[in-house]
This record gives C-alpha cells, structure tokens and sequence, in this order.
C-alpha cells in the first residue's frame, strides 16, 4: 500500500510515520514544510518531501510520482486563537490546503483518507460528557469551523469520486516532541517551565477540564483507521476529564518538584469541559487509548528531561494557556503536523 502522510516531520505525524513502518502498513511518503516540524523527527525510511500543502504545482508533482492509495492528512494551523485573530490564513491552511490534496488525490488514484479532526473545537461548549459523535458541532473557532466544513467536503468526495474517508477527531493530545513554544500544549509548557525553573501559569480557578490522549495511542488510531475499512467521524480520545490542576500537580509529582503555579485571570470565553467518547472508534476501528495518564506524563516528562540536559528545546517562552488547547498538537502556522 502506498501511504502519503503530511505534516510528518511534525509532532504527531513523526509519531504517526514510526507507527506505520513498525506496523509494516505499506510504502510511506512523507510530506512537511518544516516550518515548525523538524526533518530530526522523522524516521529516514520514509521518503521525504519538503512542500507546502497550499502549493499546487508541487503537490501535483508529488501525487504525480507516488501514487498514494492513502493520504493520512495531519498538517494544519493547529492554533485556535490565531485562527481568530487570522481566520484567512487559517482558511487558506486547514481548508484550501486540503482541496489541494484531494483535487491531486483524485486525478491519481487516491482511494481513502484520514483526516486529522477536532475533539474539542469542533463541538464548541459540550451538553454531555464525554460527548460521542452525534454531539452538536457548533464550533466558536474558525479553527474549529475549517475541521468541520473538512469533513463535509471529504463526504462530497467520497460521495462523488469515491474516496473513502475517516475522521479522527482528537482530543488533546500530549507526549514527547511536542514543541512547548511553537506548539503550546499546556503539558510541554508545563513540563519545560518545571524544569528551568521558571514560573508556569495558570488561568482561572484551574478547573477547567480537557481529554488529554498520549500520542502514541493517536498514531496507533491513525494507524487503525489505515487497517479498517470504516468511514465517517471517530472519537480519539479517554472520556476522561483532567484539570490544569490535577494536570500540574501530577508533573510536580513525578518531577519530584515542590513549586506552586503563578495564577491568572480566567481567559473570556474560555470552554469549561471537554472529553470525548471513545466507544465508535472502539467497535468500528479496534481502537482504544492504551496509556494511562501518569504513565503518558512520566514518559513525556522524562523526555523534556533529557532535552533539558542537551539544552533547550527552542523557541521563544510561550505563555502557557489555562487548560491546553483545543487542538491537539499545533500551535503556529505549520503545512506539517
């Protein structure tokens, strides 16, 4: 089988490569504009692209020579409050860019796709939790509207041209590689500034509740959804609700660090509560998440320990937001997760 995976030099997509060469899934191409990915990440037995997702002439060439049957689609502008800020630029990413994919897709034979959705953004303040698939979307993001007008236009493809699709939408996803400035999940952020000594932050009361998802489980989803012949939205998520403040306490504890959080002013707007059900991808994918959420921590903490001792991870200190993003994995313009 011939794989095409974009924004594979980035966080999940890094991760999402290594899974699919371990699981012998096929052939994999590799695609990522480097604009925050890193070429390091990326196992040197795919082959690799460097290109903008937005860029036709290049993608066209790309399709063109390696034929992929499957594109597992993970680049993205994966910040929420710059798609706010920037709603154009987040259109012109996270929807253009993949017209221009499935536009070169179907004039080369492309046959299924896997699409990196939203767990968070895309239902807006949940009624229910965790919340399944038939929760309402009323995203209040342009991100979270670019992920569902996404999956619309990948119904009308398969609809009209017969490309097979899955929609995973992931909750929060956190582990190694995460970049805690480019990036900004809240458990790099944390885990950085709990290492350097500087001050974390957190907004509001710290209550506020996310679906935190290690990235290992997130690329056996991908992974699963390349096996399975199912189509339509999936769930990639734990149903169960952390928050910032159990999160923080919980890295204090497995660094061995006693230091209190700085506190600041609740963000207006801010979603309370979120967590997502699993039990779809479960029955229709065999997917379920297999990394507890200390075990995921105690993992990814002691990789930003080692990246300590080598210096740091690069970037400029971001603030880190309250309760994490919506998304999973981004946090600037990047054609690369």
């Amino acid at each position: 089988m011939r794989i095409l995976v974009t924004g594979a030099a980035g966080f999940i997509g890094s991760h999402t490569v290594e899974a699919l060469l371990k699981a012998g899934a096929g052939d994999v191409a590799a695609v990522d504009d480097l604009s925050s990915g890193r070429r390091a990440n990326l196992d040197p037995r795919a082959r690799f692209y460097q290109a903008d997702i937005r860029d036709k002439s290049a993608i066209a060439v790309l399709f063109e020579r390696e034929k992929p049957e499957v594109l597992i689609h993970l680049a993205a502008q994966m910040d929420v409050r710059r798609s706010v800020a920037e709603p154009t630029l987040d259109c012109e990413i996270n929807l253009i860019g993949l017209l221009v994919l499935l536009e070169a897709g179907r004039r080369h034979g492309l046959r299924r796709v896997i699409f990196a959705s939203s767990g968070g953004a895309i239902y807006g303040h949940q009624l229910a939790f965790p919340c399944d698939e038939d929760h309402p979307c009323r995203p209040v993001s342009p991100y979270g509207v670019a992920k569902l007008a996404s999956e619309a236009y990948l119904y009308f493809y398969r609809a009209q041209y017969g490309i097979e699709y899955a929609a995973l939408r992931y909750a929060n996803v956190y582990g190694p590689r995460q970049d805690p400035h480019g990036e900004a999940g809240v458990v790099a952020i944390f885990c950085e500034r709990l290492l350097t000594g500087a001050d974390a932050v957190i907004f509001g009361g710290g209550e506020q509740t996310r679906d935190y998802v290690f990235v290992k489980d997130v690329a056996g989803a991908n992974v699963a959804a390349l096996e399975r012949a199912a189509t339509g939205a999936f769930n990639i998520g734990t149903g169960v609700e952390t928050s910032v403040n159990q999160l923080y306490r919980m890295l204090a504890e497995i660094g061995g660090i006693e230091r209190a959080p700085l506190r600041g002013p609740a963000r207006p707007g801010e979603q309370r509560r979120s967590s997502i059900s699993f039990e779809r991808a479960t029955s229709a994918l065999g997917w379920r998440p297999l990394v507890a959420l200390r075990d995921g921590l105690a993992q990814t903490f002691k990789y930003y320990q080692s990246i300590s001792a080598n210096g740091p991870a690069g970037g400029a200190p971001a603030t880190p937001p309250g309760s994490g993003s919506h998304n999973r994995s981004g946090g600037r313009h990047r054609s690369n997760r």
